[in-house]
């Protein structure tokens, strides 16, 4: 019986068992081989499908664009958190039992705490039940979403919800420094100035956030976290660059709407700069804008139109067309012509725009002539008022009789003095010294938009006996403001040319410094003895020459007017009414600290050749800023000088403290005359002498002509009667 039982297996059936047990083991083998195959060539595509069943999300963390600051710590421009609403359709319409129970309480929170048109949301979120983007609202601050996020916590049937970080660039002082500062776009990119300069260390780094649920419904999170933008300090002074503004302001306002509808003036620039490094205290200029909100089109309210036309050679060019913008001009403007004219309003006139220099040019010919030792310190010129060159008479502004000295020559302004020095000089080396004083290059300045020059400046082949002549004093050539400050600066310092800049640091989000950016010493353009003529001679356009008006009460300084009359562009001729005046200086007169540029641009008013428009701001500005730079007066103040002072103290504080409704004019006041007025003294113009030939009366100092019945303002000792002038063609 048990032998029957343990034979029960015959040996056939065992074989049979036999060969399944290897079929069995090769199909494992074999399945086993597919399944490593498919792990080694079909991993990603598996594991996507995995992901894509589970609850995954990943959130973008934005980075913060980096500070702009001051020399003195202060911000300019900031980045301040900011929330977009965003609602996810998807989870608010979530069934559970076969009802809603996010949907109510959802949409009842969100009408409660945020100012929405709740009757479009509710479309929304219940019929594109799918959704889970939907921003309503953006850019909200932490104060106003505070409520709904505490409503959120407090009740669990709230969501569908959420809020996207990003940043928004805060301008704290609105208009301050605008041209140098510049903005971002809506996607936190750099326009203009130094936001777009400095726009890669400025920006950072996006981090991101990922989360899903495993297998285990455990949430898994990893945060890659974002690296935020570099700090950049300034070399700009903000007490500095307030009272640049509030002058310039001052200016636009006092003489808006004065001889015709418009601003003050098209254009008024300032820049002042330290002398022995390039840093550049304060950079202005007007019209300007509003950066918190530079698409308001009431900064174009009275400048002068411009639109886009083709020239002769079928490029674009963009012109002025002799509109004043007004309301009703632009209600009649189409949204390509407000965009145009914003992109003139953002860009920075101080280093964009170009322009005939005029007298301001006279001390580069007067050292380039020295430097060479084509002419000497002892150096004297006979003018009898005009010259014959090119066929040309080339007027000086005042006819003088007897001889004039060099620093006389540049004192007088004398525009026959500079044209022999230039016959003396020649045209190879005028032409070498211009490239040496930077002009026709940029000067590299850390500010996005720095115009080239190149073409409008002569080459020495180019260049005819008449514009060497005329470009001696200023005339048919073309500079930059920031050219010319630079340039100026290395003939006042020793010689030594400095690249300007605006930045002399930059810092990372924690503080630590990543990079210092010292002064570049570029070049020497003159020598020391040179430069300390240059020095003596521009004192002395202050002392006894035309700059009269731009010093400081308690200060000697030195500098040099300049007029040039402007090109009409549509005759190419030259205006007999339309100047750019403009003054360039330095203080203290016996060692340079600081320098200064202010050029006016087409004044308001019915006889723009006058520089006195533009010493006038020079002189306001030095008052108040020297001071506050801790340089000491130099020279004893007069009693009016005093009462000057302190009259300017009480508006100093008086602006601080007066309220809106006490500014204006009192009871029986009038406004403020022009100084012609029968009674009280007699105005200075009736002391000067009378010009036999003209009939003028000419003010001995600074050449202005004056009719000598009514005292109005017929010439001033700067314009060089540029109608028999011939005009550089490359310049517009």
């Amino acid at each position: 019986m048990n032998r029957q039982k343990a034979n029960k297996f015959s040996i056939k059936m065992q074989k049979k068992l036999v060969v399944l047990f290897i079929f069995v083991l090769l199909a494992f083998a074999g399945l086993s081989v597919r399944l490593f195959w498919l792990a080694r060539e079909k991993e990603n595509q598996y594991q996507k499908q995995v992901l894509s069943q589970q609850e995954y999300s990943s959130t973008p963390l934005p980075y913060r664009r980096g500070d702009i600051v001051d020399a003195r710590g202060t911000k300019l421009a900031i980045s301040e958190k900011v929330y977009n609403l965003v609602i996810d359709a998807k989870v608010m319409n979530t069934e559970l039992g076969g009802k809603k129970p996010y949907l109510e309480p959802s949409l009842e929170a969100l009408g409660q705490y945020f100012e929405l048109d709740m009757s479009a949301v509710r479309e929304h979120v219940t019929t594109n039940t799918t959704s889970s983007w939907y921003v309503p609202l953006k850019r909200l601050s932490y104060d106003e979403i505070s409520g709904f996020l505490a409503a959120q916590e407090e009740n669990s049937s709230i969501r569908g919800v959420w809020f996207e970080e990003e940043y928004k660039r805060i301008y704290p002082y609105g208009s301050l420094a605008a041209d140098a500062i510049g903005f971002t776009s809506t996607d936190g990119q750099g326009s203009y100035g130094l936001e777009e300069y400095y726009n890669n260390v400025l920006n950072g780094i996006n981090g991101r956030e990922y989360g899903y649920l495993n297998d285990d419904l455990a949430l898994e999170r990893t945060v890659k976290a974002a690296v935020d933008g570099n700090t950049i300090h300034t070399t700009i002074d903000t007490n500095i660059q307030m009272i640049v503004e509030k002058y310039l302001q001052k200016f636009m306002e006092e003489h808006k709407n004065e001889y015709k509808e418009g601003n003050g003036a098209e254009n008024v620039g300032c820049i002042m700069m330290d002398v022995n490094s390039g840093e550049i205290l304060a950079m202005a200029s007007y019209p300007t804008y509003n950066l918190n909100d530079v698409r308001n089109t009431d900064s174009l309210i009275g400048s002068m139109m411009v639109e886009q036309v083709t020239n002769a050679s079928g490029y674009f060019e963009i012109k002025k067309n002799g509109t004043v913008i007004n309301e009703s001009v632009l209600a009649g403007m189409t949204d390509d012509q407000i965009y145009l004219n914003l992109n003139n309003l953002w860009k920075n006139y101080c280093i964009s725009n170009t322009y005939e220099p005029g007298s301001t040019a006279k001390p580069f010919t007067v050292a380039a002539a020295l430097e060479t030792g084509t002419i000497s310190p002892n150096a004297t010129f006979e003018c009898n008022g005009s010259m014959e060159i090119g066929g040309y008479t080339i007027r000086c502004h005042n006819r003088y009789d007897g001889t004039l000295t060099l620093q006389g020559a540049v004192a007088k302004s004398c525009n026959v003095s500079m044209m022999k020095i230039g016959q003396a000089l020649g045209k190879e080396q005028f032409s070498e010294y211009q490239k040496i004083f930077n002009f026709g290059l940029k000067t590299n300045v850390d500010l996005a938009g720095e115009a080239r020059t190149a073409s409008l400046i002569y080459d020495v082949e180019d260049m005819g006996p008449t514009d060497l002549a005329t470009n001696t004093f200023g005339q048919n050539f073309n500079v930059t403001m920031i050219q010319l400050i630079t340039g100026f600066c290395s003939l006042i310092n020793g010689g030594y040319y400095y690249e300007p800049h605006m930045v002399d640091k930059i810092t990372n989000a924690n503080g630590a410094t990543v990079q210092n950016i010292e002064p570049r010493l570029l070049k020497q353009t003159i020598s020391e003895t040179t430069s300390e003529h240059i020095r003596q001679y521009c004192t002395a356009v202050v002392t006894e020459g035309t700059g009269k008006t731009a010093r400081p009460a308690g200060y000697m300084i030195g500098g040099k007017t300049g007029t040039a009359e402007t090109i009409d562009p549509n005759t190419h001729k030259r205006s007999d009414t339309d100047h750019v005046v403009s003054f360039i200086g330095f203080a203290p007169a016996d060692d340079p600290q600081v320098a200064i540029y202010v050029v006016v641009d087409r004044p308001n008013v019915s006889h723009q050749g006058d520089a006195k428009y533009a010493t006038g701001i020079v002189r306001n500005i030095l008052t108040e800023a020297l001071p506050y730079l801790n340089i000491f007066m130099t020279e004893e103040l007069s009693e009016a000088e005093i009462a000057e002072l302190e009259a300017l103290q009480l508006e100093i504080t008086t602006q601080y403290t007066q309220k809106p409704e006490d500014v204006g004019l009192e009871d029986g006041e009038t406004e403020k005359g022009n100084g012609n007025q029968a009674g009280g003294t007699s105005p200075q113009w009736m002391s000067f002498p009378v010009d036999p030939e003209s009939g003028y009366r000419v003010d001995p100092n600074t050449g202005d002509q004056y009719d000598a019945q009514t005292g109005v303002l017929i010439g001033s000792g700067e314009t060089a009667m540029g109608s028999e002038i011939p005009v550089n063609p490359n310049i517009e």
